[in-house]
């Protein structure tokens, strides 16, 4: 799930990354707005899911997916849209325009 808060005073976005699924016991966010490099996701027990925030700039689009379980890659069922990528699945998009 994704979350989105802009502020008026700054040009980026707060963007809530957030996955739940019972059977993931680790949850990394992997994302081209780093480069492609893990981002441990902590676990949240109060809503039974993983959690990061980050600050994105303004106006962008970023390609994301989750590795859960160090093993298996999944998309984020909220986000903005989808678009293929190099390894014959698609990638999770998320966009910061208001």
């Amino acid at each position: 799930m994704l979350t989105k808060k802009f502020f008026k005073t700054k040009d980026e976005a707060e963007v809530t990354f957030e996955f739940n699924r019972s059977d993931v016991t680790t949850a990394m966010l992997v994302g081209d707005f780093n480069d492609w490099q893990a981002i441990e996701m902590k676990f949240n027990k109060k809503t039974q899911s993983f959690k990061t925030k980050l600050r994105l700039p303004k106006g962008g689009t970023f390609h994301f997916r989750y590795l859960l379980n160090n093993t298996e890659w999944e998309n984020d069922d909220k986000a903005d849209q989808y678009l293929p990528n190099d390894f014959g699945s698609d990638n999770s998009v998320v966009t910061t325009s208001l």
